[in-house]
């Protein structure tokens, strides 16, 4: 643990920029509480730049953003921007680039959040979804044959390697154990119909559990897990799943928790590189500059942040605030129904740490 923690702001689009002013203001709150040395940069990349310059990044930016220790993002997508542009030109090369193997994403329903889940409670709505990060259908590799056409074919190749899966794999098993809840890990998969790439997960998920006899091996297909997630969610611990399928059950788990405004995840690179840490909300343009956005998911993430660099004690502290703060404070987590502005959230987090 470096004596100087730096942390690259990255704003973005929307109201990234205003989320994230709430979670630097709580950073730099339980710095001074902590007494941690806290250097913050504000980098201002994001849709408005693209459309003035081209460029998704300035010469040398990536060299740059790779001398903090982590990045604390808002949200990247622009209306102007096609889709995809963006989350290509930053948001996967960030993750590739730095070697984000690892998508870290907590579903914990916090005090006085609705659930629709209506008969669940914090002690039932708490599991970790550990998402492979830089391979499946993300790499790119992909093609058109006669665009345009009638004859039009399209190709997108998912690919998996043993390196890329077992390092995930064994990650998750790790985590499963420091976890040290009901140490159950469960894959998710679907073995029945993928069966090259999803039996290599397969057979890799098995090997390395021998290693690992004091974790409950688990599996479900993927379509059981959406079903399973909604009906008994207080049956997973931690979840280890391959990349596009973790993009699409970690929104469902987001909605369990009560919503994206809740929901954080990290991008990390468990070798020490820099991680990334965010909402899961997107730029929520029609909101912007209004302060009524909700900044918990990205004070959440800071709280992810402060407990990957070590900081354990300082990201428990603001874990706390947080469940204090819904709990006993805020009206709801939708944008606008809070009952306080995106900065009064913000310092009343910073009051309860």
């Amino acid at each position: 643990m470096s004596d100087l923690f730096k942390v690259a702001l990255v704003g973005g689009d929307g109201t990234g920029p205003e989320v994230v002013a709430e979670g630097a203001k709580v950073l730099n709150a339980i710095a001074k509480l902590e007494g941690i040395n806290v250097e913050t940069q504000d980098f201002d990349i994001g849709g408005e730049r693209y459309l003035k310059t081209g460029e998704c990044f300035l010469p040398g930016e990536l060299d740059e953003l790779a001398k903090y220790n982590a990045i604390l993002l808002g949200a990247i997508g622009h209306p102007k921007v096609q889709p995809g542009v963006l989350e290509r030109g930053i948001l996967l090369a960030m993750r590739f680039r730095y070697d984000q193997y690892i998508n870290l994403r907590p579903v914990k329903l916090f005090p006085g959040v609705d659930s629709p889940l209506k008969d669940k409670t914090p002690d039932d709505l708490d599991f970790v979804v550990v998402r492979e990060n830089t391979e499946d259908m993300y790499g790119g590799i992909g093609g058109w044959m006669h665009k345009g056409t009638p004859m039009e074919v399209a190709t997108q190749t998912a690919v998996y390697t043993r390196k890329g899966t077992e390092r995930c794999i064994r990650w998750a098993f790790e985590y499963t154990r420091r976890r040290n809840k009901k140490k159950r890990l469960t894959l998710v998969a679907k073995t029945n119909v993928l069966t090259y790439g999803h039996d290599l997960w397969w057979r890799t998920f098995q090997e390395v559990g021998a290693e690992y006899p004091d974790i409950e091996l688990d599996y479900n297909h993927v379509d059981a897990c959406c079903m399973w997630m909604v009906k008994n969610p207080e049956h997973y611990d931690v979840i280890v799943t391959t990349n596009m399928f973790g993009d699409i059950i970690t929104d469902l788990a987001g909605i369990l928790q009560g919503g994206m405004g809740v929901a954080a995840g990290g991008n990390i690179n468990p070798e020490g590189g820099v991680s990334m840490f965010e909402p899961m909300g997107g730029s929520a343009p029609k909101y912007t500059g209004l302060n009524v956005i909700n900044p918990i998911a990205t004070i959440a993430g800071v709280a992810m942040m402060l407990d990957n660099a070590g900081y354990t004690k300082a990201a428990g502290r603001v874990m706390k605030s947080i469940m204090t703060v819904t709990g006993t404070k805020m009206k709801s987590q939708a944008a606008g129904k809070m009952g306080y502005g995106t900065r009064e959230v913000g310092d009343l987090v910073c009051e309860n740490l």
